[in-house]
């Protein structure tokens, strides 16, 4: 096993009573703080902590037999194919196995270590720190798409436990910092797109899941600053999780909370985040006292930098978002130096700090599922990461902002389209990955296309106009209008059948679709059965494409994550 304190493999023969293997029986409740600086100590199972926030704890998982291997394709829900013969002599570890993307201050971190060993213990440990919530997001959500992935990160500011330290004392917390993560499904590139926490919206109806299994609903509210997702009322991470899919269209995968603590020992383990102010700052609010210049911060120095606003650029949490951006791309560089890859210590320190300042979704509650995450992720290069926010105006009262929709529908169609914000180039798909797609498959004459067409957030009297359209222009005399949609979605989807693709096909041409909206349904179709046309919020009108843009509009704040030459103003 892996000792921190040497940073060397020891052999240590397993017994059936060894200490410190039994999965935690931790439970989270609503007090208590995460640990301090992580401390590379002997990876023996943690002892038990209080939660913040989530209501649910479930057991660490046992480690598949058969040692890594098995261990991904555990978490790829896959068996793993048998173990080739080995000699007696110990080979060197890949360090390809080490190279593990890292997105935000405690979101993933401890992945960098999932392939450099360690066996038994520090998988128990490591699962033994994970906290899970099992999210409700009930129905009507966005179409997704195979292959792209899109991850929640929240940073709660929850000072629960922490005193007077951070002000607000005894706040449950809120949905301080939240940032959308795009990975292409080809993983040449990412986007990183930052919510602002004052930006005025709709929080829909929630439900949560409480820890005797019972659920508890949550009425929305209407007009209120995002932050509100999570944490009041008794929101959860679904609640945000939901707030973001019908503010964005984009449909979620998976979601990670951390808290001021993740900030600060993830920055610790890896030795300090390099940083750059073009002025001096002595900021009173957040304690971040920095002459102009690079600087090295890490633990509270950290922390008060990603909470700075007050000091750079007009004093807004925009201008402190920029700030974030600044820290996480300096981070994700750290993270994927050889400088952190080559050092077993620091990578035990960063597992063990990156562990205890998570908790995720119950799809993604285990070392082994999260190993699976990272391999994917590590394919990204950081120069082609772009963190942009999401555009905004002034709202009248001047303390919020609300969607710039002309700026932000573009954005998010680009999103829900898997279209990068950089330009790269992309990689050719393997032959007989997947099924064809409808837009691959024969197109259908128009006249055989049947199609029932209902108006989910479009214009009042969408679907009767579409219709009127399709018979009159398009030559679609199968089409019909279905009234309105069962609930509002912001982007328009087309529903079809096993054996329908080559009607799927002719109408999203003639209608402008991405594939990103198109979703064939599970059971094959009458022959006189029609598909489904569900308009969105980004539908305008009949004969107008919904297909997404190629470059973001005009005035879209972003960063290059591969850009070392950021500095704050």
């Amino acid at each position: 096993m892996f000792d921190p304190d040497t940073g060397s493999y020891q052999l240590r023969l397993v017994q059936d009573d060894r200490p410190g293997t039994g999965t935690s029986d931790r439970t989270t409740g609503t007090t208590g703080t995460t640990g301090g600086t992580a401390e590379a100590g002997a990876p023996t199972a943690s002892p038990g902590r209080s939660r913040r926030v989530p209501e649910q704890r479930r057991a660490a998982e046992q480690p598949p037999s058969g040692g890594r291997r098995a261990a991904r394709a555990a978490g790829r829900g896959r068996r793993p194919a048998p173990e080739p013969e080995r000699g007696t002599g110990r080979r060197k570890a890949k360090a390809g196995r080490k190279k593990a993307l890292h997105w935000t201050a405690g979101g993933l971190g401890f992945l960098l270590v999932a392939g450099c060993g360690g066996g038994y213990y520090a998988y128990q440990h490591f699962n033994g720190n994970l906290n899970t919530v099992d999210v409700d997001l009930g129905g009507n959500r966005p179409a997704g798409a195979d292959g792209p992935m899109n991850i929640l990160v929240i940073g709660t500011d929850s000072r629960q436990g922490l005193g007077r330290k951070y002000g607000d004392e005894g706040s449950v917390g809120h949905a301080d910092t939240t940032l959308l993560f795009h990975v292409s499904e080809d993983r040449t590139n990412a986007t990183v797109l930052s919510i602002p926490r004052d930006m005025l919206v709709d929080v829909p109806d929630c439900s949560t899941k409480q820890a005797d299994g019972s659920a508890v609903s949550i009425p929305g509210t209407q007009r209120v600053r995002f932050n509100t997702s999570l944490g009041q009322g008794g929101r959860d991470p679904g609640c945000t999780w939901k707030t973001v899919e019908e503010l964005t269209g984009i449909r979620v995968d998976h979601f990670m909370l951390v808290d001021f603590n993740a900030v600060k020992t993830l920055s610790t383990a890896i030795g300090g985040v390099e940083v750059c102010v073009a002025k001096d700052i002595n900021d009173s609010k957040s304690k971040l006292n920095l002459t102009a210049g690079r600087h090295v911060v890490q633990g509270e120095d950290a922390l008060a930098f990603v909470r700075t606003r007050y000091s750079v650029g007009m004093g807004s949490d925009l201008s402190r978002i920029e700030l974030q951006q600044q820290f996480v791309g300096s981070m994700v560089r750290k993270m994927k130096s050889g400088d952190t890859l080559t050092d077993p210590k620091k990578l035990y320190r960063l597992a063990d700090a990156a562990t205890k300042a998570l908790t995720v979704d119950s799809g993604i509650g285990s070392v082994a599922k999260l190993t699976s995450l990272a391999q994917d992720l590590s394919q990204v290069n950081t120069k082609n990461i772009t963190f942009a926010t999401v555009p905004v105006v002034d709202s009248a009262d001047g303390a919020t902002v609300e969607l710039n929709e002309a700026k932000a529908k573009p954005l998010f169609a680009m999103i829900r389209a898997d279209r990068s914000l950089t330009e790269v180039k992309k990689k050719d798909k393997p032959k007989g990955k997947s099924a064809p797609k409808p837009t691959e498959t024969s197109k259908a004459d128009p006249s055989e296309v049947r199609v029932t067409v209902v108006n989910g957030g479009g214009p009042v009297g969408a679907a009767q106009d579409t219709v009127v359209w399709l018979q009159n222009e398009q030559g679609v005399a199968l089409s019909s209008n279905g009234g309105n949609a069962g609930a509002v979605q912001a982007g328009t989807t087309l529903e079809y059948a096993p054996g329908q693709g080559d009607q799927a096909r002719a109408l999203a041409e003639m209608m402008g679709l991405p594939d990103s909206a198109l979703k064939e349904t599970g059971s094959a179709a009458a022959e006189d059965e029609p598909m489904t046309l569900t308009l969105g919020k980004d539908y305008e009108g009949a004969g107008t494409p919904i297909t997404a843009p190629t470059k973001a509009p005009e005035g879209v704040q972003s960063v290059n994550g591969g850009d070392e030459n950021v500095c704050a103003k």
